[in-house]
């Protein structure tokens, strides 16, 4: 019998950064749900008929429809023979004019969409990136410092990320001397602060930032010699646009004036999110502001060594950027697609605010923006002690009961950083909302088990 090799990498010896990461999201939680599917698949005799995924963003999970136009002009780039003179006539019975106009342009300017395309990403594409960015913000936005990448998060991953934990007092507000708090604490232990991760709108409180905290994040940015990273995949995602508009940090920054001249920044968006929720497609961007040339040029040549983006996504931002506008063949459905969408979700998210806030030691604030809700629970004595004993911290024991005893997946609000002491869970509000009333009675009647069960 030949001898067994002994393995040259194992978990002892990859990186120890790799061994301490965790991510709460795709976690405990979302493995023992795929189980459960399994299960239920086999026949199994459950508790529920359905498991419902609200651990993470993901709308067409949960059957969010696409936009018909974005999917018609993906499907042209994708099989351009369509597009040839001698099919004409049956690809006008199948797509509306714009549809096909918009599919001619972006392969003239792509070519093959099987291609490489540039390491930046297609320029036509980035110059449509900028012209939405100025149109947004009112001031010049640079293709030459846009680029397209895998999602934002691909984007995020080139940069250093730092967490810091904000206030539910304050309407999950950050403050400056939070903010301050957690960069000095930082810095006593030796740590090398370079850059501040911001998600406007937020995840996982849901909040939208006022200006006048987007003031004081630059302003402590720029005295700490900080980078500010302002992740803002969720910018259409505004529930109450009269009171938490939304404003990119870059709108912001600009009309804090010429002291402000150089400052370091770098913006995200994606197609993941916001009324398209194309998430598996990969498609987003980050804009540059105050870098050095130099450091553009790293970058360049990061991004190089991945070669370039997915060209599927890459048009999918093109589209996010630049959709049908009024007067084309393809407005009206698309302006009927998309209020549907958002309507639904702002009805989704106050059923389920009004439902957790319903329950006993629950409060929830309103969401702003996102996809999100984050409401704090008091647990019973008992349950933080069953929760010790089986190795678990007690929002993630509460977590796993509601998985096993609805179906439902939500996150941890550990598996983000609370304040100690405090226990919090994420849910999305993307269910069908055909599903909303069994999905809501669902968590109701759970609760109430739950707090009985481990009542003081």
């Amino acid at each position: 019998m030949l001898p067994i090799l002994a393995k040259i990498l194992t978990s002892d010896n990859i990186h120890p950064f790799v061994r301490k990461a965790e991510y709460a999201v795709r976690g405990e939680l979302a493995i023992r749900s795929e189980d459960l599917k399994i299960e239920l698949a086999k026949g199994a005799a459950l508790p529920f008929k359905r498991v419902v995924g609200c651990n993470i963003g993901n709308p067409q999970a949960l059957d969010q429809k696409p936009i018909t136009f974005f999917r018609q002009v993906a499907s042209l780039v994708e099989y351009p023979e369509l597009l040839k003179d001698e099919n004409a006539e049956a690809a006008l019975r199948l797509f509306p004019s714009d549809a096909i106009a918009r599919a001619k342009l972006l392969l003239h300017n792509i070519g093959s969409v099987g291609a490489y395309s540039h390491s930046q990403g297609i320029p036509h594409i980035r110059e449509n990136v900028a012209k939405f960015i100025s149109e947004r913000d009112g001031y010049a936005a640079d293709p030459s410092k846009i680029f397209l990448t895998q999602g934002a998060s691909a984007g995020v991953q080139l940069t250093l990320q730092m967490i810091v934990e904000s206030n539910k007092s304050k309407e999950w507000g950050l403050t400056t001397e939070e903010l301050q708090r957690s960069f000095d604490e930082a810095s006593k232990k030796g740590v090398d602060t370079r850059a501040l991760v911001i998600i406007n709108p937020g995840n996982p409180t849901g909040q939208c930032l006022t200006e006048e905290n987007m003031r004081e994040i630059i302003s402590f940015c720029k005295k700490n010699r900080v980078i500010l990273l302002a992740d803002e995949v969720y910018q259409t995602n505004i529930y109450r646009p009269e009171d938490r508009p939304f404003h990119s940090f870059k709108k912001v920054l600009k009309s804090m004036g010429p002291a402000y001249e150089g400052f370091e920044m770098i913006s995200y968006h994606s197609i993941s999110k916001g009324m398209i929720g194309e998430c598996g497609r990969r498609g987003g961007y980050f804009e540059c502001e105050g870098l050095d040339d130099s450091v553009l040029e790293q970058i360049y040549k990061i991004s190089s060594i991945s070669l370039c983006p997915n060209v599927q996504g890459q048009i999918m931002v093109d589209l996010m950027v630049n959709p049908p506008k009024k007067g084309d063949p393809s407005y009206e459905q698309y302006k009927k697609e998309y209020d549907d969408i958002y309507f639904s979700l702002i009805k989704r998210a106050k059923i389920l605010e009004k439902t957790f806030n319903s329950l006993e030691g629950c409060t929830c604030n309103s969401a702003d923006g996102a996809m999100y809700l984050f409401p704090q629970i008091r647990l019973p004595k008992k349950a933080i002690a069953a929760a010790k004993a089986a190795g678990k911290e007690p929002d993630q024991f509460y977590c796993m009961a509601m998985l096993e005893a609805t179906g439902v997946c939500m996150v941890a609000g550990s598996g983000f950083g609370q304040v100690e002491g405090t226990a919090h869970f994420r849910s999305t509000f993307l269910p069908q909302p055909e599903l909303f009333d069994e999905f809501c009675s669902g968590i109701k009647n759970f609760h109430a088990s739950f707090m009985s069960k481990y009542k003081d």
